[in-house]
């Protein structure tokens, strides 16, 4: 049916151009919707492969969801939201004296900066992070409503995930549906080591800056940490930004300092790139970085925050569709 739908369009070229110029007009009305849906199912994704091991030890459908599921949200709630309100207040305190530090570290390097413009945009931006912890938590979700609502299509979606797949395959041709769902596996599997792999080097990140800077003696060492933990979900980019604080906050003390921490966070970077980045994200991304940076700087600039967050998971998708199809027609 699919076939002879596009076979039918392509023939007709006016046609077809609207079709597309249609399509393109829904997926701008309702990206919000279509981000939550993909995010549900990057979450769906993490989890399935404990719902499949529950599953082979004949556990109960139901129960075998459930179990990880409630596990993932136990954890957010015992470990992830009652930090959000310390790592705000660590951050209020790094954002109130920056100007400082900055002013600071100009003077050591010999030139002169007028603070008062600077001062103003980080006392707003002060004001809008003071905001009530869980509002600004569920803002990351777009609302409230958009964050439950993630939560549960990722729980459905865990819960009827064969009867997706077989919806899935069965829009297609007969002899292609195991392709279609070997390839929906393979995308599945990709997803889910894309998020537990960011888990993981987000946490090592932070941790071992916040080793770092404290051996080294900087002021502010935690909220640094933190800083260089939450970027590292922005691949590339994200390092090299969560780099410049700590680097002017060293200024403040002296320029050798300074060149330590450029020092300390190069060999963090080598760490990561030549040791873990093989070992938890080769498999999921494996992206040259020109693609990466490419994909993040398009994701927002057409979506924002959100964009760039999930433009290397949408990449990944795409591509892991692209390459199936290569392999079905070589």
């Amino acid at each position: 049916m699919i076939q002879r739908f596009f076979g039918y369009l392509l023939k007709n070229q006016v046609l077809f151009a609207l079709f597309i110029i249609a399509v393109g007009w829904t997926i701008i009305q309702i990206r919000d919707l279509l981000l939550s849906v993909f995010l549900s199912y990057i979450i769906m994704a993490s989890i399935l492969p404990s719902v499949n091991y529950l599953r082979k030890k004949n556990f109960p459908k139901l129960l075998a969801v459930v179990i990880p599921y409630s596990t993932v949200l136990i954890a957010l709630i015992l470990l992830i939201f009652p930090l959000v309100p310390f790592v705000i207040a660590q951050i209020q305190i790094l954002i109130a004296g920056f100007p400082l530090y900055l002013k600071q570290a100009t003077l050591t390097l010999g030139l002169s900066l007028d603070s008062t413009q600077l001062q103003s945009y980080l006392a707003n931006q002060l004001s809008n992070i003071s905001k009530n912890a869980f509002d600004l938590t569920t803002q990351v979700f777009g609302g409230f409503f958009t964050f439950i609502m993630v939560f549960i299509i990722s729980f459905y979606l865990l819960l009827y995930y064969d009867e997706f797949k077989k919806f899935i395959a069965g829009l297609f041709p007969h002899e292609k549906r195991p392709y279609i769902a070997s390839t929906l596996d393979e995308i599945n599997d990709k997803l889910g080591l894309w998020l537990r792999g960011e888990i993981i080097l987000m946490s090592f990140i932070g941790l071992l800056s916040w080793i770092a800077l404290l051996s080294l003696g900087i002021p502010n060492a935690l909220p640094l940490a933190l800083l260089s933990g939450l970027l590292e979900i922005v691949p590339t980019l994200g390092p090299v930004l969560s780099a410049i604080p700590a680097v002017i906050v060293a200024l403040t003390i002296s320029p050798t300092l300074a060149i330590s921490v450029i020092i300390v966070y190069t060999l963090i970077q080598l760490i990561e790139n030549n040791f873990l980045v093989p070992k938890i994200m080769e498999k999921a991304v494996g992206l040259n970085p020109i693609v990466v940076i490419l994909g993040v700087l398009v994701g927002a600039n057409l979506i924002g925050i959100s964009g760039a967050l999930l433009a290397i998971p949408l990449i990944t998708f795409i591509l892991v569709i692209f390459k199936s199809l290569e392999k079905k027609h070589p």
